[in-house]
């Protein structure tokens, strides 16, 4: 069974067409991951166990999504002590995404939480992945040739584009 390196939560089941992006690029680098759903407001006891175990479980770091007031986050970033990476999600109660943005990214001094774009849970995932390749040098590796790959692809496109004109 593959070591599960990475966490992935969410608020609800209407989260996971975002955050399952997450989960697809931790595919791609062969890094193992968990995947549930917490909610900092219906489960307050699940968050707490969750948050204070994952790196007793041997997770590195945790990517939480969440939309609306988006406290799931936060909420875990305050109790664990592994690295948090929030995915802000544009929700069907959200204003815009701005409310999830926002509660994620103006977070207080001591209780850091990297965020990416709304519903940027692919970057969440590299970003995890780049965590871990701090101390896995065949995950970097890894990274070093999907950033070589995506350069390519840029210089093709380019290349197209000139052609055509």
């Amino acid at each position: 069974m593959e070591k599960k390196l990475v966490s992935i939560v969410m608020g609800s089941d209407s989260d996971l067409p975002v955050m399952k992006q997450a989960a697809e690029i931790l595919d791609t680098f062969g890094i193992g991951y968990e995947i549930d759903i917490v909610s900092a407001h219906r489960t307050p006891e699940k968050l707490f166990e969750y948050a204070s175990n994952a790196h007793i479980r041997g997770i590195h770091a945790i990517i939480a999504g969440a939309g609306g007031a988006a406290h799931l986050p936060g909420m875990v970033a305050a109790i664990s002590p592994l690295p948090v990476i929030g995915v802000p999600i544009k929700s069907s109660n959200s204003i815009d995404g701005w409310d999830s943005v926002l509660s994620i990214l103006q977070m207080p001094g001591g209780v850091p939480v990297a965020t990416v774009a709304l519903n940027g849970a692919k970057n969440a995932g590299i970003l995890a992945a780049q965590i871990i390749s701090s101390t896995d040098d065949a995950i970097r590796n890894k990274i070093i040739r999907f950033k070589q790959e995506m350069k390519e692809q840029v210089t093709v496109k380019s290349e197209n584009l000139k052609s055509s004109n």
